[in-house]
């Protein structure tokens, strides 16, 4: 049912772009190998902390693990982000491929890089496996939707939002996904290491 749903949300965004030229991004001669439900079909372009600027497409081959937040979060996001860490601890030693820890930001608006860069060198997550994102607000919504992930803003400052990490095989499909906070990690572990390799 997932896979339907993530299915329809791609085609409707990649529909929604299709006649706009305007729009450049890297989709060369392998998206005919991409799956059907890879996330590398997304159309969106983001930065970096390192105020760089990728495609989805830039980080086909590698698996990834990703979590949406927002730098000003003082309750949820802290959480997350120690379950980010708990998890790439006890996933390095296991792995051969190791996958990309990504952190995207459902604040765009006041989530600069250098402001994710901040987060990251307070959040010991500057290493090179970590990767934080800034896109648009149309493009962090339409990631939203291909993760199930709900967000709203209450106030300037804050969002409610559900707490999902992500975990995608190095083909950009998905293959798991745990909800809450401070759970016990070691099934999102043994997920990753299938999808990275021993």
């Amino acid at each position: 049912m997932k896979n339907s749903i993530l299915l329809c949300c791609l085609a409707g965004i990649l529909s929604s772009c299709s006649n706009d030229n305007s729009l450049q991004y890297n989709l060369n001669v392998e998206q005919e190998e991409l799956h059907d439900m890879s996330i590398y079909h997304l159309p969106s372009d983001w930065n970096t902390q390192d105020g760089e600027k990728i495609s989805f497409i830039n980080l086909k081959g590698q698996p990834l693990v990703v979590v949406m937040i927002y730098t000003a979060c003082k309750t949820a996001c802290p959480r997350l982000v120690a379950d980010m860490r708990q998890i790439e601890e006890k996933t390095k030693p296991n792995v051969s491929r190791q996958p990309r820890y990504i952190l995207v930001s459902i604040d765009p608006l006041n989530d600069s890089p250098e402001k994710l860069k901040q987060f990251a060198k307070a959040n010991q997550m500057d290493g090179a496996q970590w990767l934080f994102l800034q896109g648009t607000e149309s493009g962090v919504r339409d990631f939203a939707n291909i993760l199930s992930m709900k967000y709203k803003r209450i106030d300037p400052m804050d969002f409610s939002h559900s707490n999902i990490i992500s975990v995608f095989d190095d083909q950009g499909v998905l293959r798991y996904q745990k909800e809450g906070l401070g759970l016990q990690n070691d099934e999102i572990v043994q997920k990753i290491i299938e999808v990275s390799g021993p």
